[in-house]
């Protein structure tokens, strides 16, 4: 074991992809030699190559197009999108071709791509940098989205989105990047794509939620024990596919239920599992589901970023309403 940061344990991840297979491939803005914008691929092109690890001219829409057509040549592509709402540029070639090219070609071809890209709110960057934009892509059919919340969860991840026969939208939240550090295996190992954890047991509320908004509902869970209340937090790792399984089963066993993104409340990752718990656990509920999200307004200028994202006071007073209720 190692104590790993999540760019570490991501680096570490792409390291031994690039020796497992000569047909995985890294490019993007500045992955070369510079190492990217956050250091994560730093080293591999030295060690693997110009052609294995290289950089792309500033376009988006070039880097989707090269990894459409890489894919379809039997490569396994990873490219870099530098930030995540800059990804807009490529939206055909991942929505309109990654995503349906196993259907399209009735099975006889898959989209083994897996795409990077760092996003998320709480450091400061400027406009179009952190937008929480994921649910556009969980509600595109064929595209599964990845979201670690820790180093051992990002590095095993990783491996198995790389590893997977369908394209994979890997994000990865910027403060968490050296947040915190972790023991990590220093060798290869998978996590299945589509499975949560949980990340705390507890019996009175379940909290499900991802990302930086784990750590943010975890320390909320440490405030609400304090006053006597046991809260389960759920890690949904991936967002699309979702794991309704493990939620269901903690609901069942709490009776209560809320749900907390970091992106705006509309259209969310939340409301979806919001939908799935009324479906499918109503006569376990003993007070509604309720959302922590933020506004439904443009990602704010770095100034106001501390009074839009969520926070672990906001987690808490929701929690209250809920075992309250």
């Amino acid at each position: 074991m190692a104590q790993m940061t999540m760019i570490q344990a991501i680096n570490d991840a792409l390291r031994i992809e690039l020796k497992n297979d000569p047909n995985v491939v890294l490019f993007g803005e500045d992955v070369g030699n510079n190492g990217g914008v956050f250091r994560a691929t730093e080293g591999l092109q030295a060690e693997f190559g110009e052609d294995r690890v290289f950089d792309t001219p500033l376009a988006e829409s070039g880097i989707g197009g090269l990894a459409v057509g890489l894919g379809l040549q039997g490569y396994r592509p990873v490219p870099e999108i530098q930030f995540f709402a800059f990804i807009f540029e490529a939206m055909d070639s991942v929505c309109g071709q990654l995503s349906r090219i196993r259907y399209r070609s009735g099975g006889r071809f898959t989209a083994p791509v897996t795409i990077r890209s760092p996003f998320g709110g709480g450091v400061h960057t400027p406009e179009m940098h952190a937008d929480n934009i994921e649910g556009l892509f969980a509600q595109t059919p064929g595209m599964k989205v990845v979201i670690p919340s820790t180093p051992y969860d990002a590095k095993g991840l990783l491996i198995a989105s790389i590893r997977d026969n369908d394209p994979v939208l890997f994000l990865e939240h910027m403060k968490l990047y050296r947040s915190f550090r972790e023991e990590v295996p220093e060798g290869e190992y998978t996590i299945e794509l589509g499975k949560a954890d949980v990340k705390r047991e507890g019996t009175d509320l379940s909290i499900v939620t991802y990302g930086a908004m784990v750590h943010a509902s975890l320390k909320a869970a440490e405030e609400l024990e304090k006053e006597g209340h046991s809260v389960e937090v759920i890690d949904l790792r991936t967002v699309s596919p979702i794991d309704i399984e493990t939620i269901v089963a903690s609901v069942e066993k709490t009776g209560r239920a809320i749900v907390v993104q970091e992106a705006q409340k509309q259209a969310g990752i939340a409301a979806n599992v919001v939908a799935e718990i009324s479906d499918r656990c109503i006569l376990s509920l003993e007070a509604p589901v309720l959302r922590v999200a933020a506004p439904d307004t443009i990602f704010p200028f770095p100034a106001a970023e501390s009074v839009w994202l969520p926070n672990h006071k906001d987690i808490v007073e929701t929690a209250k309403k809920v075992i309250e209720f």
